[in-house]
């Protein structure tokens, strides 16, 4: 069995941690897509098939959240707004 846990009377010191989460509008926003014909390799596609069997989700999914990753780490432009955060600022 596991063991009682003993409380004590020590001075608890709370910490505020700024609110990081995008408000819900953000969440469901979609950014729009462009159709692209790519071919990869045949154990490119294995892979991301098998991989996305695993976690139940999409295999094209994953590599396009890859392909966004790869964006976000290395385009130097400014961060786009999306449109709530443009309406936010022009309101």
């Amino acid at each position: 069995m596991s063991a009682k846990i003993k409380y004590n009377d020590e001075p608890i010191e709370p910490k505020v941690i700024q609110d990081f989460l995008p408000p819900p509008e953000e969440l469901a926003f979609r950014e729009e897509g462009v159709k692209v014909t790519i071919a990869l390799s045949k154990k490119s596609v294995e892979f991301f098939k098998a991989e996305a069997t695993k976690h139940h989700t999409q295999y094209q999914r994953m590599i396009r959240k890859l392909i966004d990753t790869y964006v976000e780490a290395y385009d130097k432009s400014p961060p786009s707004r999306s449109r709530s955060a443009r309406k936010r600022a022009s309101g």
